[in-house]
């Protein structure tokens, strides 16, 4: 019974009325969340999402939270200066009963809580391309929201994350070393990052000349990571901010429409089914433009499409060196799961290699009438 494994936890945090109810969310890849109910005097029900978090992939669970609370604060500040309606728009966190927001069981699992926010739905998928439009407008509020903050007072929760050029030596090593005796007959794979090792470094080079800024970025821009408001159709809030870092904005962006308008699965073995879609790759741009085209400089507006190439690259490789060195990282399902992977998205960076001119035209298009950037 889920209630048996928690139990011992529900009781350190600050929740107002009696338990009713628990059940697991089991969409989540990294940390275990629970939604929880309790009854209130009056009869109404208030919902709370609670969460182990993974001390393997996150190791300071502290510094974690500093990030989140900086940039939730923010984000309602600069809510507040636009005269905007918080509620339901911001992650609200219950205190612990020792004044904090993370409670440290016997076991040493680290644990928080936060308001559940309903009314609303994390769509795992595409229903129709409104919903694209409004996660790519999410997204684009979470950048115009944050566009002055002061990003060296965030940790890097992941450190070097997106260091494309650290990655790709790391793949050179694992390529070397071939520890698990899986680099023969790769050789065309191994040739594909070789040959796109300058384009995979170049948000890195543009960041350090800079051309274009540190921002904050939320690193894991899937659909499901915005809440779309059940009765307007609306982006409210966006979610999962463990991730939250400095980085670039074009990381964000192309993680977006690299996920969100493929028509194939990001492990898709029938590489003849792996396309980008334009149209939605219009509508995901439509949306984050009309939000930040006031906050991102028009360096970084002309380059999104350069990180739809670097993230999709990235990635990939991520899924080749992973399987090189025995899948160490990501789960699989089956012995050859991150090669499919890989070649899954090597076919998707193809693809939008075929586009780049179209997408870098049609973004430009987009640019506002303004004075060159200071």
């Amino acid at each position: 019974m889920i209630y048996n494994e928690i139990k011992h936890v529900i009781r350190h945090f600050r929740y107002t009325g009696e338990y009713r109810s628990v059940r697991e969310i089991a969409s989540g890849n990294v940390n275990v969340t629970y939604r929880l109910t309790f009854r209130q005097s009056d009869g109404s029900d208030i919902e709370y999402i609670l969460q182990r978090i993974n001390t393997v992939a996150f190791r300071d669970p502290v510094e974690l939270m500093k990030n989140i609370l900086l940039v939730c604060d923010h984000i309602t500040a600069s809510m507040a200066r636009a005269h905007l309606d918080t509620s339901r728009r911001i992650m609200e966190f219950i205190s612990a009963d020792n004044g904090s927001l993370l409670y440290r069981d016997a076991a040493g699992n680290y644990w928080r809580s936060y308001l559940y926010i309903g009314g609303c739905t994390a769509y795992d998928g595409i229903t129709e391309p409104r919903q694209f439009y409004e996660a790519g407008r999410g997204f684009g509020e979470f950048q115009k929201f944050l566009f002055d903050f002061p990003t060296d007072k965030l940790v890097e929760t992941i450190p070097g994350f997106h260091d494309t050029r650290k990655r790709f030596y790391t793949f050179v090593a694992s390529v070397a070393a071939d520890k698990v005796g899986r680099a023969k007959g790769l050789d065309a794979e191994i040739d594909f990052f070789f040959d796109r090792r300058k384009m995979m470094s170049s948000i890195v080079d543009l960041m350090a000349d800079g051309t274009i800024p540190t921002r904050v970025t939320h690193n894991d821009t899937k659909l499901n990571n915005v809440l779309i408001d059940d009765a307007t159709g609306k982006a409210i809030c966006v979610i999962d901010l463990d991730t939250v870092m400095p980085g670039s904005a074009l990381y964000d962006y192309g993680d977006a429409i690299r996920y969100g308008a493929s028509t194939a699965p990001e492990d898709e073995t029938d590489l003849d089914k792996i396309h980008i879609d334009m149209n939605l790759f219009r509508v995901f741009t439509d949306g984050f433009v009309s939000e930040v085209a006031g906050a991102l400089t028009r360096s970084e507006i002309h380059n999104l499409p350069l990180g739809i190439k670097v993230i999709t690259c990235e990635l990939a490789m991520r899924f080749l060196t992973d399987y090189l060195d025995g899948d160490l990282y990501f789960k699989i399902r089956y012995p050859r799961h991150n090669l499919d992977r890989a070649r899954a998205q090597m076919r998707l960076l193809e693809e939008v290699e075929s586009h780049f001119d179209e997408m870098t035209a049609y973004v430009d298009s987009l640019i506002p009438d303004r004075e060159e950037d200071e």
